[in-house]
Formats: structure tokens, C-alpha cells, sequence
């Protein structure tokens, strides 16, 4: 019976840490997301539901009637293999559109005995009507008609078809004036809208424009050109047009009298954060903790945002590690993120003060400035315990070992084997101190080099070298530049022609890069004149960030072909 009792106990242990395991992959993590964050009031959006196993369920959507009006579901099992372990997860994708304005909540959705976290999406009044009876027009729009040196403006254009089209092509406006950086804020987007009870597909893009002076901008209408379809009819190529933007740009104003030496950083948010490597109250003397420091400015580039320089507090050793770059977008544009790491090594015992950061940076909604700050903070080292001291020198009492080691070694030969020891030992000491005042010297003496620029303000030298190149007429020169441009935008990926290059960029300046390729390389020279080429080169438009465009119909039709 024992042994019967001993051998059950296992198995059963066995048999429910497999239950356990079983019914913890059968409970899903399920998340929810929504492609975007904010919509007009005609407007649909999606709402993504995954969970992380294929579960046969289906989610309730019947809480999402209140407030919401649902469109069709399309559902997608997908199963991955890594490290051996097989992965599944089911996504569920729904189009929504609103039943009215102002901040909406999605509710959580439950699927079995899982629920999604609730969402808030914000729900704006309708401003696009369709111009009479248009099947097909475009509209576009810039966030701010008055803005700062390197603020960030968004440019919006948007396409609505109530019609099938073919061969579409949507060309953003030419942007004149004074100098721009021109960033593609997010992807393209798809949805549907419905205006004066009319239903049409749109297609919307979003730009981010950086003036670099003050001055004037001016955006001309953008274009969209397709054949339309129209009772199994195609047209010929018909031309459809935006509005045209003028936008003032300001000059820099003067910094906050309390930081005179402030930074110039325009954005509509800033955001300081911290983290530890571990719990700071629990350092030792001589061991190193890694403080994380984040700036999140939104409407900046991450390149914009200025490096945050360690506090000097005595009692600490600060080393800067290589920050990290990198950028989000959101509703309201590119949000720039930074972040920097420090190595502190506290070099003796008790609690040590580390002085707040400040980082003073100008609102660009409200027109003032701003300061982000992280407050002090006080550390405690704990001090290493001092070295003991040797215990006093007590009489020796010989083993019967040593007096034979005596008896075979010869007093005068031990003496000077021991006072030769010695002197090697000292002398080995001697050049290690030599060497490490040595080293230390070198480390005081050496000069820091200056930070190098950030790329966006060598991507300006070089795009003005090029303008001059082309008013030149020097197209070797042009070529030169626009290489080395494009190998600081894309250093995984770096064009290795002027035509590659243009296949990446968006009109004028690509056909003006495929002309003075064609003009280079071409069977028959010819003469050319960079007036028009140096006027597109004012702005490059990039129009995928380190993708490979495929050839694709950016604007898919409304119909299936054939009908």
C-alpha cells in the first residue's frame, strides 16, 4: 500500500501541473488597439482585437452598438515557430464609425473569460462637405498657418473617391519659400466616409514640414490624377486639385531670462522621465548603477532634441553612454524621443543629493516657454569596510615538517632566496605604480572632442551645396550631394544612384533627379539647366522611411475591377 501511495504521488503531482499548464495557455492574453486616435464624426476606423492563442471563441461585439456603428469583421489566425516553441494568436479586425462627437470610450470586449482594456478615441465635427455632387475630390490642410523656426507643421491631404478609378496618382503640393526639412509622418491610411449621404473611399497621407528660417511658406494645391470608371465607361486622365497654403514662419524669440543659455527646442509637449538599473537607495561604494533618462518632445525630431549633460556631484563618478534615438507617431505628429544613459559609481559612503533637470523649451500652441523638469534626487552609498588590519606577530612553534625543511636547506641559502623574492615583489609593485600614475595622467590630460552636429544640420549643408551645384550647372557635384544625403537618411540602406534615389522621393524633385540622370548617363549629351532641379531641392519629401517600395496601386480602387 505504501508503495502503491508512493507511486500515485507523483503522477498525480504530474497530472496537475499539466492541468495547470494547459488551462494558462488556454487563458489568452487579449489586447485592443484602434489605427487611429482621433476621427471625424463620418469618418470609420478599425479596431484590432488579438489574442495570443487561436481560440475558437468569438468576441462580444454587441457592447460597441451604443455608441458605435459596425461594419464589416475579418479575422486572421496566424501560427509562428520560434526557438522550437509553437506560437498562435487570432486577430479580429472591425470597422466602427461613431454615432456622435467628443471623447468616446470603446468598451472592454470579453471573449470567453478574457477582456480588452477600454480605449478612448476622440470623435471630431465633420469639416469636409463635397463640393456639389463630386464623385471624386481632394482636399488638404495645414495644422498651423503661423508657426516658429523648426516647429513642426502637418500637412494633410486627403482623396475621396465615390467611384472606381484607375491608374491613380496623388502628388503632394510643391512647397516654396524658405528652407523645409519634409518628414512622412505615419503611412498612408484607408477608410471610409460618408458625406451628404454619399459613401466615399479616402485615402489620407500625412506630412511633417520643419522651416529652418523665417519667412514665408507657400504650398501649392496638391494633385490628384486617375481615369474614372463610371457605368462600365473608363474616362480619360482627369486632373482633381487642393487648395493652395501660405504659412508665416517667426524668427527665434529671445530665451527665458532665468536660462539664458537655453536650447532652442519648439514642441507641443515635452516629457522627462527616469529609470534605474536598480533601487539607488541600495548602492555600494564602488558598484555601478545605470540611470535612464527619457526626453519625449512631440512635434520635434529626435535629432532636435538636445543632450542632456550629467550633473558633477561630488561623492559620484558619472560616465555618458551612447544615447538612444528614436520617434512615434501620434495624433498630433512625430513625437522625438532620446534617450541617454549614465554609469554612477559613488566613491564613498552616505547620502548624496543629485541636483534636478531642467529643460527649458517654447509651447508652440500657447507661444511661451515652457520648462520639463526631473526632481532632485538623494542616493544612498553604503562605504565598503575598511581594510583589517594584520593580527600582531605571535611566536612560531616549529612543526616537524619545517625542521626538516631547515635541516635540508642551508641557512645562508634561504636568506638569499627570500631577500631576492623580496626585492623581485618590490620592484613589481614599484611599476605598477608607475604605471597606473601613468595611465591616469594620460586620462586627465586628454581633450574631449566636441560633440559632432546633429544629421539633420548636415543634411542642410549638404542640401544647400547641392542647390548651388545645380544653379552651377555642375552635375557631378549635384550627384555627389544628393549620394551623401541619402546615405545619412537611410545608412542600412543607402541609394547608390541618383535614379534609386528618386525612386524614394516625391514629385518635382524625382522627376528633376530622373532628368539629370538621364542627362548624365543617357546615349546623347545634351545641355542642361538646374535652375529647376536647385528650386525642387528646397525640400526633399521622402516618401517611404527604410522600406522598399514595391510597385503597388498606392490607391486602391473602390470597386473590384470589371464592374
Amino acid at each position: 500500500m505504501v508503495k502503491f501511495a508512493g507511486r500515485l504521488l507523483p503522477n498525480t503531482l504530474l497530472t496537475i501541473c499539466t492541468l495547470l499548464m494547459a488551462t494558462s495557455a488556454a487563458v489568452a492574453g487579449v489586447t485592443a488597439s484602434v489605427d487611429r486616435s482621433s476621427v471625424d464624426l463620418n469618418e470609420s476606423f478599425m479596431l484590432e482585437i488579438v489574442a495570443d492563442t487561436n481560440i475558437k471563441m468569438e468576441p462580444d461585439y454587441s457592447v460597441l452598438d451604443e455608441k458605435f456603428y459596425r461594419g464589416q469583421v475579418s479575422t486572421l489566425n496566424n501560427t509562428s515557430i520560434i526557438n522550437g516553441q509553437i506560437r498562435q494568436s487570432r486577430t479580429w479586425t472591425i470597422t466602427l464609425m461613431a454615432r456622435a462627437t467628443g471623447n468616446q470610450e470603446i468598451p472592454a470586449i470579453s471573449i470567453g473569460t478574457e477582456t480588452t482594456q477600454p480605449l478612448s478615441i476622440v470623435i471630431n465635427e465633420p469639416v469636409n462637405a463635397p463640393p456639389g455632387e463630386a464623385d471624386v475630390f481632394v482636399t488638404s490642410e495645414v495644422d498651423q498657418s503661423e508657426t516658429y523656426v523648426q516647429a513642426q507643421i502637418l500637412y494633410r491631404l486627403k482623396v475621396y473617391r465615390a467611384v472606381a478609378t484607375r491608374q491613380p496618382a496623388l502628388r503632394n503640393g510643391e512647397i516654396t519659400g524658405v528652407e523645409v526639412l519634409v518628414e512622412t509622418a505615419g503611412d498612408e491610411r484607408t477608410y471610409e466616409a460618408v458625406l451628404n449621404g454619399k459613401a466615399y473611399n479616402v485615402v489620407e497621407r500625412v506630412v511633417a514640414i520643419y522651416p529652418q528660417e523665417s519667412g514665408q511658406i507657400s504650398i501649392s494645391p496638391a494633385r490628384f490624377e486617375a481615369r474614372v470608371l463610371r457605368d462600365g465607361r473608363i474616362t480619360g486622365r482627369k486632373v482633381f486639385e487642393s487648395d493652395a497654403h501660405t504659412i508665416t514662419v517667426l524668427p527665434i524669440p529671445a530665451p527665458p531670462a532665468d536660462y539664458p543659455d537655453a536650447i532652442w527646442l519648439p514642441a507641443r509637449d515635452v516629457v522627462l522621465g527616469e529609470e534605474w538599473s536598480r533601487d539607488p537607495t541600495e548602492i555600494s561604494a564602488g558598484e555601478p548603477v545605470t540611470r535612464h533618462i527619457t526626453i519625449s518632445a512631440l512635434g520635434q525630431l529626435e535629432t532636435q532634441i538636445p543632450a542632456l549633460q550629467p550633473p558633477v556631484v561630488e561623492g559620484l563618478n558619472v560616465y555618458v553612454d551612447k544615447p538612444d534615438l528614436s520617434r512615434r507617431i501620434e495624433a498630433g505628429g512625430i513625437r522625438g524621443i532620446r534617450q541617454d544613459r549614465y554609469a554612477i559609481i559613488g566613491n564613498r559612503g552616505g547620502a548624496i543629493e543629485i541636483p534636478p533637470i531642467e529643460v527649458p523649451w517654447w509651447n508652440i500652441e500657447v507661444g511661451e516657454w515652457r520648462v520639463a523638469r526631473l526632481p532632485s534626487r538623494t542616493i544612498y552609498v553604503e562605504a565598503v569596510d575598511a581594510p583589517l588590519a594584520p593580527p600582531a606577530a605571535e611566536p612560531l612553534v616549529a612543526t616537524a615538517a619545517e625542521d626538516e625543511v631547515k635541516e635540508a636547506l642551508p641557512s645562508p641559502v634561504a636568506d638569499g632566496f627570500w631577500k631576492q623574492a623580496s626585492q623581485l615583489l618590490a620592484a613589481v609593485w614599484l611599476l605598477t605604480i608607475f604605471a597606473w600614475w601613468w595611465s591616469s595622467r594620460s586620462t586627465q590630460t586628454e581633450t574631449r572632442e566636441p560633440a559632432p552636429p546633429p544629421v539633420y544640420k548636415i543634411q542642410a549643408k549638404i542640401l544647400h551645396a547641392a542647390r548651388k551645384a545645380a544653379r552651377n550647372g555642375d552635375r557631378a557635384a549635384v550627384r555627389s550631394a544628393i549620394i551623401k544625403w541619402g546615405r545619412l537618411q537611410w545608412p542600412d540602406d543607402a541609394p547608390r544612384s541618383v535614379g534609386e534615389f528618386a525612386s524614394r522621393v516625391s514629385s518635382p524633385l524625382s522627376e528633376e533627379l530622373r532628368n539629370l540622370s538621364s542627362v548624365s548617363y543617357g546615349p546623347l549629351l545634351s545641355d542642361w539647366d538646374g535652375q529647376a532641379l536647385a528650386k525642387a531641392l528646397r525640400s526633399i519629401s521622402v516618401l517611404v522611411e527604410d522600406d522598399k517600395v514595391t510597385a503597388r496601386d498606392p490607391l486602391p480602387p473602390l470597386m473590384p475591377s470589371g464592374t
